[in-house]
């Protein structure tokens, strides 16, 4: 287990968290992208959500965003792969991103927010 990841997320859980991701990529909200923005955004408050990659090497990349996301009550998730999330959040095709955090959801994709918020509350506790 990566040093970074406190749960696992089941691939059913993480296929609806890079659906959500592509909504929002598409214009249906905001994301920032990479370990740096989503440290800044994590330690502003201002994300609503963080999507972590487990396949980040070294995985201390990632270590103290849980932490952040706990401090500030920030729902975070982690899905497998760091090619597909960048894909995913709308990022050119070879790329890799470490993490995202949404910052915006619009109306098109709260649902799908909400649902997989419902599942960071299940697997977390």
């Amino acid at each position: 287990m990566s040093v970074h990841k406190i749960f696992e997320t089941p691939e059913d859980v993480q296929q609806q968290v890079y659906d959500m991701v592509k909504l929002i990529a598409k214009g249906d909200g905001a994301l920032k992208k990479g370990a740096n923005e989503v440290t800044k955004a994590a330690e502003r408050g201002t994300a609503q959500m963080v999507v972590m990659a487990e396949n980040v090497n070294p995985s201390e990349l990632l270590a103290h965003i849980p932490m952040i996301c706990k401090e500030k009550e920030i729902p975070f998730i982690y899905v497998e792969d760091q090619a597909y999330l960048a894909e995913a959040a709308g990022m050119p095709i070879g790329t890799r991103t470490a993490a995202i955090a949404v910052m915006d959801v619009n109306k098109d994709s709260a649902d799908r927010f909400k649902e997989v918020k419902g599942h960071f509350e299940t697997l977390s506790a």
